[in-house]
């Protein structure tokens, strides 16, 4: 009788873990609303075809995200590039899936935009012309709001946007958008997808934005799940998500709706390596253009971060 009750607990326990609650994380890239509108239909068939209570989960911010999965308010969800390797360092995230694109492209590009009737017209002038400019710079924690446009333009020329522009505030793609079209700021960090979002929610706004520089390529977002979630519910979520929009019609515009998708595809942290890369040699090149430092802090420095990106190849 006692092995029995034990074993019908044991089965309590882990059809509890299966059956628990999802919170999916969606990063704040533009308003809630708009989230909301384009991943709830997504979020409804995933409660029905897993049969998991799924619900979306906002944050003000990307560290809203990141701190929630951290404390277990979230177990999955969508992440940047850049905030995904926040959640793996972390929140104990892993990555399991990558969006793909609809054309087959292979990713997106950051941006700086300005106004169509700005002066400004590339890296050259906000480089001469930076005490009399406004900056909004991205979310600390944004791949394309923050990170590639912190390494190929500013470490590579030196400049920290906090004291090289009259003014310098963060905010989600969409705000920074909207605040140049409205000449608000001068110029502002943005992405490819973003823009195509405004171009169909914002026409009239959209008209008055021109992009000023573009990245290299950057690696398409990930997904991110807690890795102490049950077998199961892993096993659940991969499987939707890999073979969501694949037929259905109706999935296959939901997809659209999202970012232009055709789909997700298997991905590990291993897509993290580039990111992670860059984040390097943009610390180095920030500890190299700190006059705070002296020569012999600076090559101490240095040498810790260099380890670890050695260590990382």
């Amino acid at each position: 009788m006692k092995k029995l009750l034990i074993a019908a607990a044991l089965g309590v326990t882990s059809l509890s873990a299966v059956a628990q609650d999802i919170n999916f994380g969606i990063i704040s890239t533009e308003s809630t609303q708009n989230l909301k509108q384009d991943w709830q239909p997504v979020i409804d068939d995933m409660n029905k075809q897993t049969g998991l209570k799924v619900t979306a989960f906002f944050a003000p911010d990307y560290a809203g995200i990141i701190e929630a999965m951290r404390f277990n308010k979230v177990q999955v969800g969508w992440f940047g590039n850049k905030a995904a390797m926040e959640a793996v360092d972390r929140s104990n995230g892993e990555v399991f899936a990558q969006m793909v694109n609809a054309d087959g492209t292979q990713g997106y590009y950051s941006h700086l935009i300005a106004h169509r009737e700005s002066a400004i017209n590339n890296v050259n002038d906000i480089i001469k012309n930076g005490k009399s400019l406004s900056f909004g710079n991205g979310d600390p924690n944004s791949t394309s709001g923050f990170l590639v446009p912190g390494f190929y333009v500013f470490a590579q020329n030196k400049i920290d946007p906090r004291t090289h522009f009259k003014l310098t505030r963060s905010a989600n793609h969409e705000t920074n958008a909207l605040a140049v079209a409205n000449k608000q700021i001068d110029f502002a960090t943005n992405n490819s997808e973003n823009l195509e979002k405004m171009q169909q929610r914002h026409a009239d706004k959209f008209k008055d934005i021109k992009v000023i520089w573009t990245s290299p390529l950057i690696a398409l977002d990930p997904l991110v799940w807690r890795k102490d979630l049950p077998q199961g519910t892993k096993d659940k979520l991969k499987a939707f998500f890999l073979n969501y929009g694949k037929t259905d019609a109706r999935e296959k515009e939901n997809l659209m709706k999202l970012s232009k998708l055709s789909g997700f595809k298997e991905s590990s942290n291993a897509q993290l390596t580039p990111i992670r890369q860059l984040d390097f040699f943009a610390q180095i090149n920030k500890i190299n253009a700190d006059t705070s430092l002296s020569d012999a802090d600076k090559k101490t420095r240095v040498a810790e971060v260099e380890k670890k990106l050695a260590a990382l190849n």
